[in-house]
């Protein structure tokens, strides 16, 4: 693979929405099928997600190698993180780490949430 497609690979990771990147964050607890994921993102924010945001979404994922979609059975579709959606997410993680901790006192926080989720 050459740098070109390197880069073309990370920007298009990088461009990913908000929304895009929560659907990675859901997968990355657990495969789901649809509804499972339309119902945890609902949860986080508190309104309806609808169908005709979700599913194009999950495609451009699955376009993009971040997420696999395999058939449950004839009419439910489950949906995977790919190596490349944590790896995404890990590169996310690193980036906004570094912006944000700029001093000890957000190190610690971030230790104390990290804590929490052992």
């Amino acid at each position: 693979m050459s740098e070109a497609q390197t880069i073309t690979e990370t920007e298009t990771a990088r461009d990913l929405t908000a929304f895009q990147q929560n659907v990675l964050l859901v997968l990355a607890e657990e495969s789901r099928y649809g509804l499972a994921v339309k119902r945890e993102l609902e949860d986080y924010y508190d309104v309806e997600v609808n169908h005709g945001r979700l599913y194009p979404n999950l495609d451009t994922l699955i376009e993009q190698g971040l997420v696999e979609k395999s058939e449950l059975d004839k009419r439910t579709n489950e949906y995977a993180i790919t190596d490349d959606g944590v790896n995404v997410l890990l590169d996310s993680f690193n980036w906004r780490f570094k912006k944000f901790l700029t001093n000890n006192e957000r190190a610690e926080q971030v230790r104390t949430l990290l804590e929490k989720q052992s």
